[in-house]
């Protein structure tokens, strides 16, 4: 059967993207990793750029887990042992001991009863919202959440869903006094860090206005919150934008893909919680889990996160991010403050992002940038993503581009 007319259509809106400057358009392929030293840090090769060597800014391996050789021994160790993948759903044969082994660590490193692994935060997200919104619950959402709190909303068909502006707690609370009296349980749910800015959600202020109102819903006010940017990357101790604020929220997802390193989501919280999530989240019962390796390099990861090398790596992430956020702001770069290696350099003009990212990449640096409509109108921006396998001289060298650059224009 001919598919001539929908290609047609789908032609239409790729041309479409492409105008507005909005189409993602081909993948970069990563051919090489060479790794660094104490003076010149990781640096990666490109398939279309033979020879040519890359310092990755865009990168969400915060703490360069991915290449721990210890990490990567896991991994072989347990494929030698149990094979590349888990053969099954968890429910019927595809439960192997690195799996329980990995989410007794996460339990205990959030201080948590109960952990439960999915094959991405994406799918955590979904497969944690959907089975807990009912027809007599109603949402309410930063207006900056990630696209998977977005999706799991919109799939979860809530009673109502609310809005509320940027990090605006008054916001907030008006929102949870509109709901009173109309619905048994409310959801407030918002990321930990905002991956496109890299601040963060005061979770203690939430908690508490939660508190406040949860007296006023039959079925309790629950916060979640997706921190995947958070774990491994914010926090003295790497515990994210809970260790951050001070707060414990009463679901946390997070990543083992980023700061960790490996591949795979989780939520930690109340026993009885996860064990309905068990019998009832679509996206972990149908779909198998991450595989045994991935789960010893992903516990292999937290280990070291969890101990005074994972602390000194922490020290130099944020030592690194510091240098390149205090760069951009004597170069006179207009960026957001804050402590999270998520460091944005705000264009707000779509062509010239583009044309910043080439420039970037002429000289040696991957960068992302960012346009609507993934960011609003007016925010466009490049995403920098520091590394604990950056050095100092790294940071020195992309400012030292970016200086050209701001020359070279003017």
């Amino acid at each position: 059967m001919s598919v001539e007319k929908l290609k047609k259509v789908l032609s239409n809106e790729l041309d479409d993207l492409k105008e507005k400057g909005t189409l993602k358009g081909k993948e970069t392929i990563v051919s090489g990793v060479k790794r660094g030293d104490s003076e010149k840090g990781t640096r990666y090769f490109l398939l279309d750029y033979p020879g040519k060597e890359f310092i990755r800014l865009n990168s969400n391996s915060y703490l360069g887990m991915s290449i721990r050789e210890e990490v990567i021994k896991a991994e072989e160790e347990a494929a030698e042992v149990y094979g590349a993948g888990p053969g099954a759903v968890r429910f019927i044969s595809g439960t192997f001991k690195g799996h329980i082994d990995l989410e007794n660590r996460l339990a205990s490193f959030h201080g948590r009863e109960s952990a439960m692994l999915f094959s991405s935060a994406y799918t955590t997200v979904m497969g944690t919202l959907a089975p807990l919104i009912t027809d007599e619950t109603i949402v309410i959402s930063d207006e900056l959440n990630h696209n998977c709190i977005i999706n799991a909303i919109r799939l979860s068909r809530p009673k109502n869903k609310s809005i509320y502006k940027h990090l605006n707690m008054e916001g907030l609370e008006e929102e949870i006094k509109k709901t009173i009296g109309t619905c048994k349980r409310l959801i407030i749910v918002t990321d930990g860090i905002f991956s496109m800015r890299g601040d963060n959600a005061p979770l203690n202020v939430i908690m508490d206005i939660a508190k406040k109102y949860d007296s006023s819903f039959e079925e309790n006010i629950i916060v979640v919150v997706d921190d995947s940017h958070g774990v491994g990357a914010f926090g003295k101790t790497g515990r994210g934008t809970e260790e951050y604020t001070g707060a414990k929220v009463d679901l946390l997802i997070a990543t083992l893909g980023k700061g960790l390193g490996v591949n795979g989501g989780y939520v930690v919280g109340d026993s009885v919680i996860t064990q309905y999530l068990r019998e009832k989240a679509p996206f972990y019962i149908y779909s198998n889990p991450i595989t045994p390796p991935e789960a010893a390099a992903a516990l292999k990861a937290l280990e070291i996160l969890d101990s005074p090398v994972g602390i000194k790596l922490l020290e130099h992430l944020r030592n690194v991010t510091n240098r390149l956020t205090d760069g951009l702001v004597n170069l006179g770069y207009e960026t957001i403050m804050s402590e999270h290696p998520v460091v944005p350099l705000m264009v707000r003009d779509t062509k010239k992002t583009a044309d910043l990212v080439a420039y970037l990449k002429e000289n040696g640096v991957l960068a992302t940038g960012l346009n609507y409509p993934v960011v609003p109108k007016g925010d466009e921006e490049i995403r920098f993503q520091v590394c604990a396998d950056h050095t100092e001289n790294d940071i020195d060298y992309v400012l030292g581009v970016l200086k050209e650059y701001k020359q070279s224009r003017g």
